[in-house]
């Protein structure tokens, strides 16, 4: 069972309050505490695209296998032998040192590489070899299918885990995710409810402040056609970002605010405005990469088409 700084330290990651969760003072190297605290820290850095941060954290001569697979996953490609080697070595590994909550690390974090570098099917192996699979192998997996449009897979995965353990955030999150997915209706029948009640509950805890929660619930809101609370989250959002200098996500909020201004009445110019900051300040977000290619095909089948002469009626 983790401890309350632990819990409180997961709790910000989970949710994404990656600047508040990197201000956390960490506890003395002797703590049961530290270990877990340098991996949670760590991963909130590389979350924000630092990782210079995220590796000046790690004891360089460190013999934990959870420190040492975070510190490959901050090197990208370079670290992605790193992690195979890791994930064989605790295979059947009888080590007291490497418990099952240090063997799930590592399994999590080689998966998430092989993600990164467009290697599903190994990151699939990697978290189905893991042993008994924990909360955070789980919401993983489930992630993994979501991605691949299989959301009866996804749904497997994650009910197994919540009879476990139905209190895990991350599986709750995981849920929100699979109701944005499916549209799944709760008890009341609402569409997106299990997101739409997840997002409120936890921007209702006054201890977390998340951008990445508002955009959550703004994303569920455009789909309900809620688009005057959801542009309420997402401007919520910003300011939330813009506060703690830091642009991560922030792609995400721009994606968001654009959909929900063009969905909009009377609103074009703005939607507009909002696509040209997303489109030249991230162009390789898969929204504006997918809209730029389909624009190309467009012109390419434009071309090839030519326009007929006009019909003239013949002098009878």
């Amino acid at each position: 069972m983790d401890s309350s700084q632990v819990y409180y330290i997961k709790q910000h990651f989970t949710l994404g309050a990656y600047p508040a969760l990197i201000a956390i003072p960490l506890p003395d190297p002797s703590s049961p505490d530290y270990i877990p605290a340098v991996l949670y820290k760590a991963r909130a850095y590389l979350a924000l695209d630092d990782p210079a941060s995220a590796l000046a954290l790690i004891p360089t001569n460190t013999e934990n296998v959870a420190l040492r697979s975070v510190a490959a996953l901050a090197k990208g490609e370079e670290g992605l032998e790193a992690l195979r080697d890791l994930c064989v070595e605790i295979e059947g590994e009888e080590d007291e040192n490497i418990g099952e909550w240090e063997t799930e690390m590592v399994a999590v974090l080689a998966a998430t590489a092989f993600v990164r570098a467009g290697e599903i099917e190994e990151a699939l192996e990697t978290l189905r070899n893991a042993g008994k699979a924990g909360n955070e192998t789980s919401a993983v997996l489930t992630q993994i299918y979501l991605s691949l449009s299989r959301p009866s897979a996804a749904q497997k995965t994650l009910s197994s885990a919540l009879q476990v353990n139905p209190d895990a955030l991350v599986l709750q999150l995981a849920e929100a995710a699979i109701s944005i997915a499916t549209g799944a209706q709760g008890t009341s029948g609402e569409p997106y409810a299990a997101a739409i009640s997840f997002f409120t509950e936890q921007l209702a805890n006054p201890s977390v402040s998340s951008a990445a929660l508002l955009v959550g619930r703004g994303v569920v809101r455009i789909l309900r056609g809620e688009l005057a609370a959801a542009r309420s989250d997402l401007e919520e959002a910003e300011s939330i970002l813009s506060h703690a200098q830091t642009d991560r996500r922030m792609d995400e909020v721009l994606a968001a605010m654009t959909v929900a201004a063009g969905l909009g009445a009377g609103k074009r110019a703005e939607a507009e405005e909002l696509w040209n900051r997303l489109s030249s300040q991230y162009p390789s977000h898969p929204m504006v990469t997918d809209l730029s290619t389909k624009a190309e095909l467009f012109d390419l089948s434009a071309a090839k088409f030519g326009v007929p002469p006009r019909a003239v009626a013949a002098a009878s």
